[in-house]
């Protein structure tokens, strides 16, 4: 599965790709089977585990039949960064152009690696915990009985997956004059919600907008 790159929008930024990975976890994870694809919405984990590009880390319920179909194929997990629609009546001349959408996308490739030990399956759960509890001003952590914790991690299926290959895709605007990508993020930012808010904040920093060299 290949994901459609122009060359304007191609982003090799290492820092870059996993700042969105971490920024944004909540992953589409894909993968191919004979009859359709497996999809599942999960979030995942970036580590640095021997691997040039990465180790993703999660886990599907044991109930999903996703994680029997691990081994058939390469999966990909999709992770979307921040998106907004683009008027035309923010360019300097807009009836030369048409709507668009600017987004962010990272698409992660590789096999999926099942966990047999319960360990290491503890272990995948911890970090999620720590991750997304870590921010929290009261973290909570567990606090039941052994046998309820590992009955817990016995209803979960952790994984590894080794990135093979990594497909970055940054859409902001870079094809446009540096006068109109400005326009751009500021109408982005006066729209006043989030996602505009954050597509503005990753045009300023990956598409030259609050640079004046590129003027």
């Amino acid at each position: 599965m290949a994901l459609y790159i122009p060359p304007s929008f191609a982003a090799k930024d290492r820092v870059a790709i996993a700042r969105l990975i971490h920024d944004y976890p909540f992953a589409t994870l894909v993968t191919p089977s004979a009859a359709e694809p497996w999809v599942s919405h999960i979030p995942l984990l970036m580590t640095e585990a021997d691997e040039p590009d990465g180790t993703l880390i999660g886990h599907f319920a044991r109930a999903n039949p996703h994680w029997q179909h691990a081994n058939d194929a390469q999966s990909i997990a999709i992770f979307h960064g921040p998106h907004a629609y683009v008027s035309p009546s923010w360019y300097g001349e807009p009836t030369q152009a048409v709507p668009t959408w600017n987004f962010t996308a990272v698409h992660a490739h590789g096999p999926l690696e099942i966990f047999d030990d319960p360990a290491d399956t503890r272990g995948v759960l911890d970090a999620l915990i720590e991750r997304f509890e870590a921010v929290r001003p009261a973290p909570w952590k567990f606090a039941m009985s052994d046998h309820q914790r590992d009955a817990l991690v016995g209803a979960i299926v952790a994984f590894k997956m080794p990135i093979r290959r990594l497909d970055a895709k940054f859409k902001l605007s870079q094809n446009r004059m540096r006068d109109d990508r400005v326009r751009v993020m500021a109408a982005l930012l006066a729209e006043g919600y989030a996602e505009a808010t954050e597509t503005a904040g990753w045009m300023q920093t990956y598409a030259d907008v609050g640079d004046e060299r590129t003027r």
